[in-house]
């Protein structure tokens, strides 16, 4: 047995969801979406990999991310350099290796790409007015739409490729009419473009597509039905569609492997159940508790009662629910394991590099079915 905690992700329920989503999303009929894996969330080679050869392009956030995916051999040409906040160095050295697509949603950032990297095609991420995700990012990416038509039209006259706008409507989006809400205001931008002589050949829907933790998600139908409708109705017939899922993708494809540390009564009489894994070694999607993981133990049947869960380190802020109503067996002890569902993304990604002395999440990729 490897060393707790680990993470097991199944490649083949990947394969699974990747070949769901490509039959799912469409503009029109057989005009399927462009699938793009954020590989952000599971930057894990053997997954990578297997999109590739499934079709998929890929959104990469960093030169990191860059050179993992050129050197398992993805083309250049399937990767988007969609993060908008980047160094002028990091613009030169995705174009000298070869990427020709980029997203902006600044003035500055968009004279970043003319400068280093010319000729190539652009994005440009707006944010949409939906209504909040479960992890959202607020208004740290994204201009007006206002503002996202004036850069797009300064980037053709600058010589880049205009692709066209793109939005995000939150990490772990649970409202399908966001995508509505986003794609229509797309269409709102595709149309005052064409009356400049734009037009556009994509709209970037993002991510956001949720699966169900503790609290259930829509199903990948019901998003798509309104997505695919949504593009239809308001769209351009010039224009393709690009998602970029990662979660969807990959979360429902892992589980995590850990080990009870010790159970506390602490003075106020709240149960307190420590975990070798923490907000700092794969768990840092519960911050705010904005992730519901679901947990499996071997005393599942024995009463239960509400838990505090904590990670292992010296750090008082390493408590992963404590406001969130967690019922764990009462019977637990240090050394029983427990399992932790549906931690395929951003776990082993966000993991942290030996904080306190523990080492990342390890991660074992299988090619078999879920456990």
């Amino acid at each position: 047995m490897p060393e707790s905690p680990y993470l097991v992700i199944h490649s083949e329920r990947v394969r699974e969801n990747y070949r769901a989503l490509d039959a799912a999303v469409a503009v029109r009929g057989d005009d399927k979406a462009r699938i793009r894996f954020a590989v952000k969330a599971s930057p894990v080679p053997e997954l990578i990999t297997l999109l590739d050869a499934e079709g998929a392009e890929f959104d990469v956030a960093s030169i990191g991310e860059i050179e993992l995916c050129l050197g398992l051999g993805v083309a250049p040409e399937k990767l988007c350099y969609g993060n908008p906040i980047k160094k002028a160095a990091d613009i030169a050295r995705a174009y000298a290796a070869g990427v020709r697509r980029y997203a902006f949603d600044t003035e500055d950032d968009l004279l970043r790409i003319v400068e280093h990297a010319p000729g190539s095609e652009v994005e440009c991420r707006f944010l949409a007015s939906t209504p909040a995700s479960q992890t959202p990012f607020g208004t740290k990416f994204g201009c007006s739409p206002a503002e996202a038509l004036r850069l797009l039209v300064r980037a053709r006259d600058l010589g880049l490729v205009v692709a066209g706008p793109y939005f995000h409507v939150g990490s772990q989006q649970l409202d399908p009419a966001a995508w509505r809400i986003g794609i229509q205001q797309s269409g709102e931008i595709a149309e005052a473009l064409a009356a400049k002589d734009i037009h556009i050949t994509s709209v970037n829907i993002g991510g956001g597509l949720p699966i169900s933790y503790a609290e259930a998600a829509p199903a990948l139908g019901e998003i798509a039905a309104v997505v695919n409708a949504a593009a239809a109705e308001f769209l351009p017939e010039t224009a393709g569609l690009v998602v970029e899922p990662g979660r969807a993708l990959v979360g429902n494809a892992g589980t995590i492997h850990a080990e009870v540390v010790g159970v506390r009564i602490a003075p106020d009489g709240r149960r307190w159940v420590y975990l070798d894994i923490g907000r700092y070694n794969g768990m840092a999607e519960t911050e705010n508790e904005y992730i519901a993981y679901r947990f499996v133990t071997e005393r599942d049947g024995d009463p239960v009662d509400e838990a505090v869960v904590a990670g292992p380190t010296c750090d008082g802020d390493d408590v992963l629910y404590q406001r969130t109503r967690v019922l764990l067996p009462t019977t637990l002890r240090a050394g029983d394991r427990i399992t932790i569902l549906d931690t395929g993304a951003y776990t082993a990604s966000y993991s942290s590099v030996s904080f306190n002395g523990f080492p990342p999440l390890t991660v074992h990729v299988s090619g078999a079915e879920r456990e």
